[in-house]
């Protein structure tokens, strides 16, 4: 995840603390931290260090999320799917 991703993911981690963050990019679906751990317990997903984050993070593919969302509902966890947003680029930085 770029650094504007990350800080996007903890903005909204601190907005809503208690909520198992699962951020769309690309085609899948991708949590950091301790919500990464929480998905790779529930799911049976791996769990990997990013080494460029610092952090540990966890990630599926989009057609998954139907099965995988059930299993973390019923493991009693609260969940927000996420957008990240793109920082704009200017026109002259597209040249």
């Amino acid at each position: 995840m770029s650094k504007e991703m990350i800080k996007q993911y903890n903005d909204l981690k601190a907005k809503h603390p208690d909520a198992v963050l699962l951020f769309r990019v690309g085609d899948f679906y991708r949590s950091i931290s301790d919500d990464a751990r929480i998905v790779s317990s529930v799911c049976g997903v791996t769990l990997a260090k990013d080494e460029k984050a610092g952090t540990w993070r966890c990630e599926f593919p989009h057609y998954n999320l139907d099965v995988f969302l059930p299993k973390l509902v019923r493991a009693g966890h609260r969940l927000a799917i996420c957008d990240p947003l793109e920082a704009p680029v200017k026109e002259e930085d597209q040249l």
